[in-house]
């Protein structure tokens, strides 16, 4: 078998990187309520029951993509305080994926933002998982996180059971 971003990982450690990363994905405590409730390992839960997919993570997993799916992730600017940042999409093969806003605007007031990234199949077709990224650009940061699709047409096990 050849190696795929599952097998390797996010790569080596660059320290210098590391403590300057421009925009960080934050997560609070209550979303990992939330996905502890998605995989049924809370026994109450209070909160509406999303795919894990929709968790504050620096990357994006569909294992079972059927339709359009929209994720959306939030980022934190952790640099200078006023920067702008734009999308540069790598689509994993046979997806369609888009990123909305296209560029992130940050200032002083403005610290945070949300974005949607829309993925769906271009062919219908059961497939293995393919890889793409996404990457915010600005003028000194590279933060890219990779996405992983898997498109099928029929879920065998649910859809006949």
């Amino acid at each position: 078998k050849i190696a795929d971003p599952f097998d390797y990982g996010g790569g080596n450690i660059n320290p210098d990187k590391a403590a300057d990363p421009g925009l960080v994905y934050d997560i609070d405590p209550k979303d990992y309520q939330e996905f502890n409730c998605s995989w049924k390992v809370v026994l109450v839960c209070e909160t509406l029951q999303r795919p894990v997919y929709h968790l504050n993570l620096p990357s994006v997993s569909i294992p079972n993509l059927k339709t359009t799916v929209t994720v959306s992730r939030t980022v934190t600017n952790v640099g200078a305080a006023v920067g702008t940042y734009k999308a540069i999409i790598e689509p994993p093969p046979g997806i369609e994926m888009g990123v909305h806003p296209s560029t992130l605007v940050f200032d002083a007031d403005t610290r945070t933002h949300t974005f949607n990234i829309t993925l769906s199949s271009i062919r219908e077709v059961q497939g293995i998982f393919t890889f793409g990224s996404l990457t915010w650009k600005d003028k000194t940061h590279q933060v890219r996180i990779p996405i992983a699709v898997r498109p099928v047409v029929k879920d065998f096990y649910a859809d006949v059971a």
